[in-house]
């Protein structure tokens, strides 16, 4: 059974940085690629961003571009979101994301649906101060 777990969220204030990191288990040997969302209250759940199964390409939302960073060490776990210079709203609920079923993305297009997933974590917290 495939688990996905983020981790490293927290309570920071404006202009801080955090990394958070998600992990997924019950596939050893896999490689697949990874999103990451955010969901604030009362809001419906965004892209934030992607990299695709062998780290050849990533993909940003508007919002947090040239501020986060996704990454991982080698084509396999854990994946990290590096967030710089974080602001108030990038508060929220972060969740990751895995693809291990389905063909691959050509464009950026799909990896911002979130019926691209297949499997996803509960969310770490990301509270932004002033």
């Amino acid at each position: 059974q495939v688990q996905v777990a983020e981790s490293g969220g927290g309570f920071v204030q404006a202009g801080d940085s955090l990394r958070l990191s998600c992990a997924a288990s019950g596939r050893p040997g896999s490689r697949f690629p990874v999103g990451w969302f955010r969901q604030v209250p009362g809001k419906e759940r965004e892209f934030v961003a992607a990299i695709t199964w062998n780290n050849a390409n990533t993909y940003y939302a508007d919002s947090v571009k040239g501020r986060f960073t996704i990454s991982r060490a080698n084509a396999k776990n854990p994946v990290h979101l590096q967030m710089n210079s974080l602001k108030l709203e990038d508060t929220g609920i972060y969740y990751c994301a895995v693809q291990l079923y389905g063909p691959s993305c050509s464009d950026s297009s799909c990896y911002e649906k979130e019926n691209h997933y297949d499997y996803w974590g509960q969310g770490t917290r990301v509270t932004v101060s002033s």
